[in-house]
């Protein structure tokens, strides 16, 4: 059977208590959690749906994530 990435991946003690809510669920545990530590996800788009939609990505868990916006900010 081959490895997957996420069998390689470890939680750390702090990580473990902060996703513990994730861990007891059964449709996440320890794998998922892993999975989730591990992925990579590219947001296009930081917008109205796009930032808050990071902040969840990142406080779920997930390894790296990219943003990637062409909106120009100016002053109001």
């Amino acid at each position: 059977m081959a490895t997957q990435a996420s069998d390689k991946i470890n939680l750390s003690n702090q990580e473990i208590s902060r996703y513990s809510r994730h861990l007891i669920m059964p449709e996440v545990g320890m794998e998922g959690q892993r999975k989730l530590k591990s992925a990579a996800v590219l947001l296009v788009g930081a917008g109205g749906l796009g930032a808050p939609l990071a902040m969840y990505l990142a406080a779920a868990g997930v390894g790296r994530i990219g943003l990637v916006d062409f909106d120009v900010v100016d002053a109001s």
